[in-house]
């Protein structure tokens, strides 16, 4: 699991670092904070920890940002012991709150417990995937990037769930049709590439054009 810490006190950000190391959790941090939103569509974290007193704009700015293309959980810290702060929090999509100084065995559990409660749900329920700021609900068969929105088939989502889960790598056709056959869409080479052109058109339509790469004579990936 990665977890992205926005936390412009570099003593209070490396403490962090160093306590959620200990348990095994990737870590990456913003550097500049007038990109929060960008380092969080690059970084593609499965949690984020968020410090509201920031430069430029504040956490529940970036917040906001960040619910606009993603439901990840959303840690706020503060130093300030105003209750509008955790009513703030919690309004603007926060998902817990820590008031500034905390025992870092504090955060390590709060962070546990939020990995084990969003992550229980949404890969034995929704199977919500994210890349590059498109959210795929597979189950649903639902694309989302910014403001635009596509509905799939039943074999398109399957083979973007299966290029998703090995994005990076390239996949090659003969599996992808075992993984429709298995899955009772029963596609030949034909149907296949009606359907590789179909997704591709849908993507396109949201604003995600060449999202699928084919590699000649291998198959197709998402990179």
């Amino acid at each position: 699991m990665k977890i992205m810490i926005v936390e412009d006190d570099p003593t209070i950000r490396g403490m962090i670092r160093l306590a959620l190391t200990k348990w095994s959790l990737e870590t990456v941090s913003v550097d500049n904070f007038d990109q929060v939103a960008q380092c969080f569509i690059h970084d593609q974290p499965h949690l984020v920890i968020m410090d509201i007193n920031l430069p430029s704009y504040d956490g529940f700015y970036w917040c906001q940002k960040i619910r606009e293309i993603s439901n990840v959980p959303v840690l706020f810290l503060s130093s300030r012991d105003s209750p509008m702060d955790v009513v703030m929090s919690v309004n603007m999509g926060g998902d817990d709150y820590i008031q500034k100084p905390f025992h870092m065995d504090v955060l390590t559990a709060k962070v546990n417990a939020l990995l084990r409660r969003t992550y229980s749900y949404s890969d034995m329920k929704s199977n919500v995937f994210e890349h590059e700021g498109v959210v795929f609900l597979p189950d649903k068969g639902m694309l989302t990037y910014e403001t635009e929105q596509a509905e799939l088939t039943k074999t398109e989502a399957s083979i973007l769930k299966i290029l998703l889960q090995q994005k990076g790598t390239v996949v090659d056709r003969k599996k992808i049709m075992r993984h429709l056959w298995q899955d009772e869409s029963f596609v030949d080479e034909n149907t296949l590439t009606v359907n590789i052109v179909r997704l591709r058109k849908k993507l396109a339509g949201i604003g995600k054009d060449n999202w699928i790469v084919t590699k000649k004579g291998q198959g197709y990936m998402i990179p």
